[in-house]
Order: structure tokens, then C-alpha cells, then sequence
């Protein structure tokens, strides 16, 4: 099939791009103003593949400043978007440990014990401080709290009934076509095959799409975007070890609840020092709430789903939340390199948009209004270089979309917060110092420190319990788990003092109930996995079987031989064994050994 421009994803930066572009080469009459290249007489041809079941299906909820969304809706009514609301009220919160098992250093617990002994002083309430201001690069007053999963949807139905573009959700895309030094186009993954990938019954082949452009969004993790890097390389200097799991709920309030819409709560302290909340409360008594696990948090039994419950079960947040209802579960990799991990921006035949170029700002917590201008930045290149008649050659882009991009309010920010999370790498305590000191002084001075790989900087389970629990206990609970076929962060998280979580089937539900419930995870039959552990032989003798640990969905699990299994039933598609793996690629150094292929199902929930 021969297309104008092909999109790879459909999320905040597709919506973007396609809404711009569809303003720009339509007359108000909705004739067409451009005509297609490929397609003489009839107006340009663009598609756009998603891999997931839907649009909207499997993404996240956030609080956004909105300056690109307004930009492009100026009339924009709140309103007009299902759970969405205005800012109106933000705070952050200093968690207090109240189970005394979170991992605290020394200079921390004493900070504790003095916030305690002043608490009628510090406002400190079921075991939380508010602070008294929220620093102006956090400040997110005049902005949206967003389902992004129903934004899209609305963003989506906008596009298609322009005529503009075609959208195919459930069309996970295999590979970028590589020709010449360029792309051509795309094709599908195919259909009908084993687990292996091997043809079975029905077997179809992926079909090519060639296009002129190509349009690659498909997030942080997503396998296109990978491609182009092993084919082109990214810019010197650049790099993507910055990573973190974003996982929540989305939770009916009770009517106790006093919280109103355009609440944003942002906590950190606990359930570890490394993990930080987020609380955004929609209309309707729905909020959105979770945490982020990332990748400088050095346990290698690291996970999500368990600290989510000890960090809902804290006092300042289950007094807003007790007696309410699940309604949907979801995880999803953010990747935290922001400007420096961003790759190459345009090829002869590509451009990059949205998160996966680089696009997030780490300062600021803030990364879908700046997905979304990336993508209008380039529909207004694009525009330009189809009413000027010129091929979208890497020259081209470069001056047409670069060149605008590092004029953007996205570069110029990018820039300012590129160096804010280096202090992590040190700790907790130089890490929120060197965030500050960015903040406070807009990028001229940041915290040092060198972001690396699992494999070089995660100790081992002994080391990481040395005084807590005997080496010889933790071979033991390895053992046991094996045996069973589970993870081992809830056995060595009990022996340290972390309280079971008391399930009450309707908020506090087991990891499995949660993706019935919450996560609605499906599996279409015909597909390959898109999970692959490539070199099977060293993962049997990894300690740190982090991929497993780690697992949103516990679609890895232990395997025969000490070998992590996959179940495509369970995934949840959040791409965190990638960047979760502690052994290294003999082939890739600086990456380990899982590989993430495209792939079909997932969530199947838009409202988170």
C-alpha cells in the first residue's frame, strides 16, 4: 500500500501532529488545499497504526500546564473532555514512615524525628507534612488534570471526522523499511503465527506501507523508534538510562471524600525515599492516583504494585480514599532522560515526535504538553514543505522541523532541566538538591552525577540487605519462590517489616484481581510473543532477576532452569523488563538482555 505520510502510535504527539496538519491542508469548506503527491487529485493520503486494542487504551492519567493544548484549542472548555478539570488546587506532601520499614538514611530519619517533635509547629498531619510552597517549575495552577486515555479519544474522533487521516488502532507495526540511508515506510507485524513467531493457521504476512514520511510515536519503549537508533545511531553524547515505572489506580471516591476536582496532591518519603505519589482528582468523585519506581532506586528486588498498596495505605492518603472502589489499573514506562536522551530528530524519509525523541521535561514532571507541541511542530514543517513542493529529505527536516523544534519553548526548557536529575544517581538527598538548584537557578547549576545501566550499579540481594536479613536466609526465600513460580519482593519486603496488605475486594485487591478488574488485560491469539530473552543461558545465572521483579503484570515469572518465563495473557505492555535487566548484552554493552518486539493487547481500559 502506498501512502503521503505514515504514523507509527497514536497518543498525545500523533494527536498533535494529525490536528495541525489536518487544519493546514484542508480549506473551511473541508476540501482539500494540498493534494496528495502519491495520489494525484485526491487529498493527502495519511494513516496512522497504533498497537493498542483502542485509542486511549493502556496510557496514563497526568496534570499538565496545557500551554500546547490551549495553543492549539484556544477556546478550549474543560468540560468538553470526559474527566477532565482545571487546576485548582495543588500541594506537596512530606510522607512520614508510619510502619518503620521504609530504607531511610540517617540524615533522613533524623529530619523524621525532628518533623515529629515539631509537628504542631510543621502542620504535620496523620504522619505527613505539607510544605509550605510548591517550587514555581512544579507549579501547575492554570492547568488540566487529564484522563489521557479519554483525551485521546477525543483528540482521535476530532481527526477522523476531519477526513484528514485514517487511525487503525490494533495494528502493532513489525519494522521501519530501511532503504537507501533512509525510511520508506513501514510494515505491519504478522498475523497468524506461534508464540515463536512461526506461520500457523491463518497465517498473513505484514503488510508494507510506503509512504513518503514516515511519522514515528511510539513512546519511550516502543520498538520502531528502537530501530532507527540501531540503524542511524543517536547523537554523540546522548543517552537513556533514566528511566521509571509510573503505576495507579483509578479509584471511585468515597462520599466522605472532601477533595475537589482539580486536586493535585504530589507526595514523597515513602513508601521509600526514592518513590514519589501522585494524587489528581477528576470530576464525578474518579481520581487518579500512583506512584513512580525509577530506575536510580537501587533495590533489585525493586517493584511497583506492592509499594502502590503500603503508599495508598498511608494515613494522609487513605483518609481521602477509604471505603472507595477500583475502576482501573494501568503501568507505563516514562522515559527520564528527557533532552539528552534525545535521539536523531529526522532521516531522509523520518521524523520523531512525542516522548520517544526526547521530549519530556525532567524538571518539571511534565511530559504530555510537551509531546503534543513536538507534534505540531512538525505538522507546521510539514505543511511548509508540501506548499513549497519539497521532498522530506533529511536536509529538509532538519531546517523545516529541527530548526523550529530548537526555537520551541520545548528545547529551550529541555535544556534548562537536562542536568536536573544527575544528583539521584548519588541519592535521594543530593538528588532533591540538585533538582532545587536546577529549579531555582534555571539550569546554570545541577547536582553532578552519571546515570548508568542496571548491570553497573545494582548490588546484589546480599549486599542490598546486608545487616537485615543473613545471606543464607535470602537464598532461601530465592529457593521458595522459585519453587512457586512468584517473585520474591513480597517475601523479603515481610521479613523487613513491611505489614500484608489487607485486602478488601473492592480498592485493596491482589496483583491478579487488579489486572481482571482494573486492567481488563487481553491477549489476541495469532500473535508472536513481543517479550524475548535473548540470551536465555546468562539469565540462568543471574541473582538480580529483575525483569521479574519488576513486571507490572507478572507476565515474567520464574521459569525451568532459572530461566524467567513469559505469559503474553498478563502483559500490560509497561515495557519495564527492558530497562530493568542487571545483566549485560555481550553484543550491546550498554543494554541487557531482554528484547521488546512489537506486539498486540494490553490494557483495555481508557480511562487510564
Amino acid at each position: 500500500m502506498d501512502a503521503d505520510i505514515v504514523c507509527v502510535g497514536f497518543g498525545p504527539a500523533s494527536g498533535g501532529f494529525l490536528t495541525t496538519l489536518s487544519r493546514g491542508i484542508l480549506k473551511p469548506d473541508g476540501s482539500p488545499a494540498i493534494e496528495s503527491p502519491s495520489a494525484p487529485g485526491l487529498p493527502l493520503q495519511v494513516l496512522c497504526y497504533e498497537r493498542a486494542n483502542d485509542l486511549g487504551f493502556g496510557v496514563s492519567g497526568v496534570v499538565t500546564r496545557a500551554r500546547g493544548l490551549r495553543e492549539s484549542f484556544p477556546d478550549l472548555d474543560s468540560g468538553q473532555i470526559p474527566m477532565a478539570a482545571p487546576v485548582t488546587d495543588e500541594k506537596i506532601l512530606y510522607l512520614l514512615d508510619p510502619v518503620g520499614a521504609s530504607r531511610r538514611p540517617a540524615l533522613m530519619r533524623a529530619a523524621d524525628g525532628v518533623i515529629r517533635a515539631m509537628g504542631g509547629i510543621l502542620r504535620v498531619k496523620d504522619d505527613a507534612m505539607e510544605l509550605p510552597w510548591t517550587p514555581e517549575f512544579l507549579d501547575k495552577h492554570g492547568g488540566l488534570v487529564l484522563s489521557i486515555g479519554q483525551f485521546n479519544q477525543w483528540v482521535g474522533q476530532q481527526v477522523m471526522g476531519s477526513g484528514i487521516a485514517q487511525i487503525w488502532p490494533g495494528s502493532p507495526v513489525e519494522e521501519v523499511l530501511v532503504e537507501d540511508g533512509g525510511v520508506a515506510g513501514i510494515r505491519l507485524v504478522d498475523q497468524g503465527v506461534t508464540k515463536d513467531g512461526k506461520p500457523s493457521d491463518g497465517f498473513t504476512l505484514g503488510m508494507e506501507v510506503r509512504a513518503a514520511l514516515t511519522v514515528v510515536a511510539d513512546g519511550p519503549v516502543g520498538p520502531i523508534g528502537r530501530q532507527l537508533d540501531k540503524a542511524f545511531g543517536i547523537p554523540e553524547g546522548h543517552q537513556a538510562h533514566d528511566w521509571a515505572l509510573g503505576m495507579k489506580f483509578v479509584v471511585d471516591l468515597p462520599e466522605t471524600c472532601e477533595l475537589n476536582p482539580g486536586t493535585v496532591l504530589h507526595t514523597l518519603g515513602y513508601p521509600e525515599p526514592e518513590i514519589f505519589g501522585f494524587f489528581y482528582v477528576h470530576p464525578n468523585r474518579v481520581a487518579s492516583m500512583g506512584i513512580f519506581v525509577p530506575s536510580w532506586f537501587d533495590n533489585p528486588a525493586r517493584t511497583a504494585y506492592r509499594y502502590l498498596q503500603h503508599w495508598m495505605l498511608h494515613p494522609a492518603i487513605w483518609r481521602h480514599v477509604k471505603g472507595g472502589r477500583l475502576r482501573s489499573w494501568g503501568a507505563k514506562t516514562l522515559q527520564e532522560s528527557g533532552r539528552r536522551g534525545e535521539p536523531r530528530l529526522a532521516g531522509n524519509g523520518y521524523a520523531r515526535i512525542g516522548e520517544g525523541s526526547g521530549s519530556t521535561n525532567v524538571l518539571t514532571n511534565s511530559g504530555v504538553d510537551e509531546a503534543w507541541t513536538t507534534g505540531v511542530i512538525l505538522a507546521e514543517a510539514v505543511i511548509e514543505l508540501l506548499k513549497q513542493k519539497k521532498p522530506f529529505t533529511a536536509e529538509n527536516l532538519d531546517s523545516a522541523y529541527v530548526g523550529r523544534r530548537r526555537k520551541s519553548w520545548v528545547d529551550k526548557e529541555g535544556r534548562v532541566a537536562e542536568r536536573a536529575r544527575d544528583g539521584f544517581q548519588r541519592g535521594i538527598i543530593p538528588g532533591m538538591i540538585g533538582m532545587m538548584v536546577t529549579g531555582l537557578t534555571r539550569g546554570l547549576f545541577a547536582m553532578p552525577g552519571k546515570p548508568m545501566p542496571p548491570h553497573r550499579r545494582l548490588p546484589s540481594l546480599e549486599e542490598y540487605y546486608r545487616g537485615r536479613i543473613p545471606p543464607e536466609e535470602i537464598q532461601a526465600i530465592r529457593k521458595e519462590s522459585d519453587a512457586k513460580g512468584i517473585s520474591v519482593h513480597a517475601a523479603l519486603m515481610e521479613r523487613v517489616g513491611w505489614p500484608a496488605i489487607p485486602f478488601d475486594g473492592e480498592l485493596l485487591v491482589s496483583h491478579q484481581d487488579a489486572l481482571l478488574i482494573g486492567g481488563k488485560v487481553q491477549a489476541p491469539a495469532g500473535y508472536a510473543d513481543h517479550v524475548e530473552f535473548l540470551y536465555p543461558h546468562d539469565c540462568e545465572s543471574c541473582g538480580n532477576k529483575i525483569c521479574i521483579e519488576m513486571c507490572s503484570g507478572q507476565a515474567i515469572f520464574p521459569g525451568e532452569n532459572g530461566r524467567p518465563a513469559f505469559d503474553r495473557e498478563k502483559c500490560v505492555y509497561c515495557g519495564a523488563c527492558l530497562w530493568n535487566c542487571s545483566k549485560a548484552n555481550p553484543r550491546e554493552p550498554e543494554k541487557g538482555l531482554v528484547e521488546f518486539h512489537a506486539g498486540a493487547g494490553g490494557l483495555n481500559s481508557a480511562e487510564n
